[in-house]
């Protein structure tokens, strides 16, 4: 029944973003593996789109921050204000108080703020004046952000990457693509095409099923493998965190679920392990000489580390 469901919220996105199925399934995949994602692309290629069209197929609350310079930690974690008539300070609720958090453009605002998220994004909570409030129940971000080097950027520090499971590029469509959209979307709102498929309590049941795929003793040492080979490197300076393994054995699960199937195999390891991998990993000094990138690094990995034989479940 969840993998029809997926598939269902699927095609619905797939209404306002063309030739992207790849994109869209990876996203999928993080919801089920109950993680964040971060869409790194230019201006214009539809990564909030794709955000707004997954909360209004999945029927998630969602609120919508443009991170600019100004923008306040208390914008995201909420405030207290006094109210006369109460004789009392009463919490107002900040943006993060929701199913699905879309931040666009989060590398535009000051790491002030990028800092209030990294409590919600790990804990579900918010803490202000010293009193912590636990968020919604299922509770995702899909944060947007421009390439480094774009006016007004600045590069997120290492402990927000890694809260984040998977980062994706969407890159432009193709040209077929690209006409169906001058064709089909110069007139019409997209979004309004979408009809919503799940709530979020069955959102919540398919990822508890999803988190429930078994995975061999076998696999997870392939995982931890793969992590190692990323500590020990010498063209990289930062590898996996434990975190990072964990984001791995997760998307794994969600990607077996998605396949119909109880079990993960090593396939499925091999698959999400560059989107969950690429972002928390650094080049050394030595590789940037070299040329080196951390896509021809992640490939060498998975070329060089042997996979287990798939054994009977």
């Amino acid at each position: 029944m969840g993998n029809r469901k997926t598939e269902e919220v699927m095609e619905q996105v797939r209404r306002v973003i063309l030739g992207k199925d790849d994109c869209i399934r990876k996203v999928m995949m993080a919801i089920l593996a109950q993680g964040h994602i971060l869409i790194e692309d230019i201006p214009g290629v539809g990564k909030t789109s794709m955000a707004l069209a997954f909360a209004k197929a999945m029927n998630l609350q969602q609120n919508r921050v443009q991170f600019t310079p100004d923008v306040l930690p208390s914008d995201i974690t909420g405030f207290s204000m006094y109210v006369k008539e109460k004789d009392q300070f009463v919490y107002q609720q900040g943006a993060a108080m929701c199913n699905l958090f879309l931040g666009d453009e989060i590398n535009r605002t000051s790491a002030k703020t990028q800092s209030a998220l990294l409590e919600v994004m790990e804990e579900g909570t918010v803490t202000v004046d010293g009193v912590t409030r636990v968020v919604p129940s299922p509770f995702i971000v899909i944060a947007t952000e421009n390439p480094i080097g774009s006016a007004g950027t600045q590069t997120l520090p290492e402990s927000q990457l890694d809260r984040f499971m998977i980062c994706i590029e969407m890159g432009y469509p193709s040209p077929d693509d690209e006409l169906e959209i001058l064709m089909t979307q110069s007139e019409t709102r997209p979004l309004g095409q979408i009809s919503p498929v799940i709530d979020a309590k069955e959102l919540q049941q398919m990822q508890n099923e999803a988190a429930q795929i078994y995975i061999h003793r076998s696999v997870c040492e392939y995982i931890i493998q793969l992590v190692n080979a990323t500590r020990r490197h010498e063209m990289l300076s930062l590898g996996l965190s434990t975190r990072g393994a964990l984001a791995v054995t997760r998307l794994a699960k969600a990607s077996a679920y998605m396949e119909g199937r109880a079990f993960v195999l090593p396939q499925d390891v091999r698959s999400v392990f560059p989107d969950a991998a690429a972002h928390r990993m650094r080049c050394s000094a030595k590789a940037k000489l070299n040329h080196g990138s951390v896509q021809q690094i992640i490939e060498e990995i998975l070329e060089s580390v042997k996979a287990p034989r798939p054994e009977k479940q």
